[in-house]
This record gives structure tokens, sequence and C-alpha cells, in this order.
């Protein structure tokens, strides 16, 4: 018996002296991975998401679609189940800033990285404060408010090319134009990173301008219920809210859909609106406008997954 728990002991003994040495190994791996990471930390962003599309294009998956996104606030997926590959840029979260420029990953917050312009008494940047998306997706869609834009601040974005090339593209061949940009006619192209131009500016009044558009927001806009925020892009000399408003739709539901009854080119989700609810009343909503006014509102929110 004796002999029988000593071999047993002896045993247990040799297996936790090969966890140990396991354990350490692992850890030893872990410290060396994040003393190299940050001296290579761009090198590994550019060749993962390189080695990435070039494995992933090179093996038979031609039956999927790719879909980018980050953080997603500018998008109405459909109920069903998305069975393609979506690519979140999130972790692509860089912000830099050198004298009066900034340089942005794509995943990186617009919203941060207009309170931390602020801070560095950089102007420029305040009508992003209130627009829940990302640099990527702001460039793409050219995101603005205030009567300014992205394509004002942008000096050059980075981008990987359908053929797999890693170029940079001025503010000209951007093309921006009022919710527009090449991107979009480009659809290959990938988002990777910006860079900014910002102007010194006063923080007192930076912080100042910040605080009452927030007022603003706050008093005007349904921020109390989930949206996407403002549907419909304004028609040259016309506001879309007010077109929808004056045809009295203004507080119309569909299902847990709801036209806001604070600002009209809102639609929120009022009672646990599904994807369909939402998106049956944007159509509805597009749909009168243009019989009433004989303009067709263009949909600022990207529809993914609908058939």
């Amino acid at each position: 018996m004796y002999k029988f728990q000593k071999a047993n002991i002896q045993k247990q003994s040799k297996q936790y002296i090969w966890l140990l040495i396991l354990g350490g190994v692992m850890i030893l791996a872990s410290l060396i991975y994040l003393l190299c990471l940050d001296s290579v930390n761009k090198k590994i962003v550019t060749d993962s998401i390189y080695t990435y599309f070039h494995n992933f294009r090179k093996e038979e998956y031609d039956a999927f679609s790719l879909f980018l996104g980050s953080v997603g606030s500018n998008l109405l997926f459909s109920d069903k189940r998305y069975k393609d590959v979506l690519i979140k840029l999130d972790e692509f979260n860089k912000i830099e800033f050198v004298g009066n420029k900034v340089i942005c990953g794509a995943g990186a917050s617009l919203m941060k990285v207009s309170k931390e312009a602020a801070k560095r008494s950089l102007t420029g940047l305040e009508f992003a404060a209130g627009i829940p998306g990302s640099i990527g997706g702001a460039i793409y869609m050219n995101a603005g408010a205030y009567k300014s834009d992205m394509g004002y601040i942008v000096q050059s974005v980075t981008v990987l090319t359908d053929d797999l090339r890693i170029i940079t593209l001025t503010n000209q061949e951007m093309d921006f134009h009022y919710r527009s940009s090449l991107l979009q006619r480009e659809k290959g192209f990938i988002c990777l990173e910006a860079v900014l131009k910002l102007v010194k500016g006063d923080r007192k009044e930076i912080e100042n301008v910040l605080r009452e558009r927030k007022e603003r927001r706050l008093a005007s806009q349904p921020l109390e219920y989930p949206s996407a925020g403002s549907v419909f892009r304004n028609p040259e000399g016309m506001f879309a809210g007010k077109m929808i408003e004056d045809i009295g739709l203004k507080g119309l539901t569909k299902g847990g859909a709801q036209v806001s009854e604070k600002h009209a080119n809102f639609i929120i989700n009022k009672n646990e609106a599904s994807a369909k609810d939402i998106h049956d009343l944007i159509l509805f909503v597009q749909e009168a406008v243009e019989e009433h006014y004989h303009i067709k509102l263009k949909v600022e929110q990207e529809f993914v997954n609908w058939e």
C-alpha cells in the first residue's frame, strides 16, 4: 500500500513539474510577444491584413462575399442569419497626434478623435463630436454636420486595394462630395488609415462649441432611443426632416419602429422593433415623400443581407 502511494505521489509530482514547465514556457512566449509587439506593430498590422486577404482570396471561398465594418452605427442588417464573412476593423484604432495632424486607424472612434483634438486646441473636428461611427466609416460616407464634413479635413487615406496593394490616396483622389467618396464606388478598396489635417485654435472656444452642439442635439434628436442616426440625406436646399414632418408622418409607427416625434429624419426602435419593421418604415417614408414632392430621398444607412 505504501509503495503504491509513493509511486502515485512521484507520478503526480512529475505531472506538476511538467505543468509548471509548460506554464513557464507559455508565460515566456507571451512576454517575448509583448516585448516585440510595440516595435513592429505597424508591420504586424500591415502584414496581418495583407496575409489574411491574400489567403482568403486564394482559397476556394467563391460562395462567400466579404463585408467590412467597424462600429456598425450606420448599418441595417436584416433579421435573417448572415452567412457570409464579416470583417471588423475595430482593432485598427490607433490615434496619434503629430503637430496639427492626427494619424487615425480606420477603426478609431470618430467622437474620441474629436474630443482628443479639442484637448490639444485643434479645431476642425467639432462637427464630428456627435457622430457615433469610426474613422473608416466616416471617410467612406464622407460623414458631416453643421456645414462641414470629412472632406474638409482629410489629407490622405491609406487603403488596401482589391489586388492587394497598399496605396495612399490624396484628398483630391478621394473625390469627396456630399455624403460620398471614392470608396463607395471602389468597393474593393479597404480603408486602413487616414491622416487628418487640423488647425490650431482656442481650446475654450472649441469646448464651448462642443458643449452648445451637445445641448442642441439632446434637445432636438431622440438620443434616448436606439437608432442609426438620420435616415435620409438632405436634398439640395431642403431638409429631409421637415419634408417628412410637413406631410404628416411624424410619429408614424410600423411594428416597434417609429418616425421620431422629436425629429422626423430619425427612425427609432420604440418597442423591440425588428429589422424588417425599420426597413419597411424607411421605404414607406421614402415612397410617401417621393409621391408628394417628386423627389426620391437617398437613404444614409446601408442595408446588409437584404434580398
